[in-house]
């Protein structure tokens, strides 16, 4: 536990070069590793440009929002994420409704989220769901998108080749930085390749495109109920993880009721939802950031400014991920989705007495299969929670 940070707030005077290069590698990490699955998921569904760059300064001003006032307020290093295994379920669920009915969905998500932080039920409904379900819940939501690293193999093998060892050297060499190297590779040989096409590339500001949302059980049961667990489950619960483990004992009902708030504000623009992060946030909490850990909160404020400045050109980004071929995007998006899969499935097998349960319910979830016009995610939950409920029954 941390000693009892001092009263008065400085954090211009707090902060430091550490701090400064630590909040924006937590913000390039974010970026670099996520966003080409928002992209994709934008083009499955058949958005605009103007709509998936909405979405990003969406979600970008919604975290550096988060970042900067929740930091300053609990003088933590409280850092913020769109959810990542959230981006990659839309992928496959995002084309099956209307765009309007997924703001909708988002929203239902969202407020699902500050509900509980509002009643302070995050530890009570977490535990009716296994761990073991939710992480093979995850893991099936991401382990059709790391397949598709193989089917950029057949397309480009050469530069998917070369990406992936660009992605093993730099784990072995700089973990941190593994899949930054795995898109500056490929990026440079889709330049010596002559497959980027920067015809359509323009530097702009994102201007963000407003969606009525409406809303359809099919979209809520499809969208809205896996966003909301998988982001409970692989987001605010290993982002509270690490700040606990980094010994800032920060409350998590106000937390999670910031950020429900602010999602189902930013919804109707795109954002699918911000949560806890924990990837970014160990980089911000850990000795790299700072020597004091009390002046650690100032590396999360810089994060929440780098996030804004990427979120003004959210349009930028959008143009310029168009420029990039589909095998690059395939290549990063799966690299990027590696750890968290393996996290998954680790954590899935874990407990001998639900392995069948959690099977099921990452086969299910990774099938892609729609019933009734339902996504996998929901099938995958249900299959799981009906195994464990009959080979557990009369257990004690």
């Amino acid at each position: 536990m941390q000693d009892v940070a001092p009263t008065r707030l400085r954090p211009l005077a707090d902060t430091s070069t550490s701090a400064v290069v630590a909040g924006f590698i937590a913000m390039l990490t974010g970026y670099t590793s996520s966003l080409v699955l928002m992209f994709q998921a934008g083009q499955a569904a058949g958005l605009s440009a103007g709509q998936i760059s909405s979405w990003i300064w969406a979600l970008s001003i919604g975290m550096a929002l988060c970042c900067i006032v929740l930091s300053l307020r609990y003088r933590a290093p409280v850092m913020i994420a769109w959810s990542t295994p959230g981006a990659a379920l839309l992928i496959t669920s995002l084309p099956q409704v209307s765009y309007g009915e997924a703001i909708g969905a988002y929203i239902l998500a969202s407020g699902l989220i500050l509900l509980i932080g509002l009643t302070g039920t995050f530890d009570r409904l977490m535990r009716r769901i296994p761990a073991s379900i939710a992480a093979a819940l995850l893991a099936g939501v991401l382990f059709k998108i790391g397949l598709e690293i193989c089917v950029a193999a057949e397309q480009q093998p050469t530069l998917v080749v070369a990406m992936l060892l660009a992605y093993l050297f730099g784990k072995r060499l700089w973990p941190r930085y593994a899949v930054l190297a795995a898109l500056v590779v490929g990026s440079l040989l889709a330049g010596l390749f002559g497959l980027l096409d920067f015809s359509g590339f323009e530097l702009q500001l994102a201007t963000p495109q407003w969606t009525t949302p409406s809303f359809s059980l099919a979209a809520a049961i499809s969208i809205g109920i896996p966003l909301f667990i998988v982001a409970m489950a692989s987001q605010n619960l290993p982002g509270m993880a690490v700040l606990r483990a980094n010994g800032y004992d920060v409350p998590a009902s106000p937390l999670l009721t910031s950020t429900g708030l602010v999602s189902i504000l930013m919804a109707p623009f795109g954002s699918h939802g911000i949560h806890m992060a924990a990837i970014s946030a160990a980089i911000c909490a850990g000795p790299e950031a700072h020597e004091d850990p009390h002046k650690r909160y100032t590396a999360a404020v810089w994060c929440g400014v780098f996030y804004a400045i990427a979120g003004l050109f959210g349009a930028t980004l959008a143009s310029l991920f168009a420029a990039l071929p589909a095998a690059l995007i395939l290549s990063i998006a799966a690299l990027a989705l590696f750890a968290s899969i393996i996290g998954g499935l680790t954590q899935a097998m874990s407990e001998p007495n639900e392995r069948e349960a959690a099977l099921i319910t990452f086969l299910v979830t990774a099938s892609g299969m729609t019933l009734a016009g339902v996504g996998s995610a929901f099938w995958g939950i249900v299959a799981g929670l009906l195994t464990l409920a009959i080979l557990n029954a009369g257990k004690r």
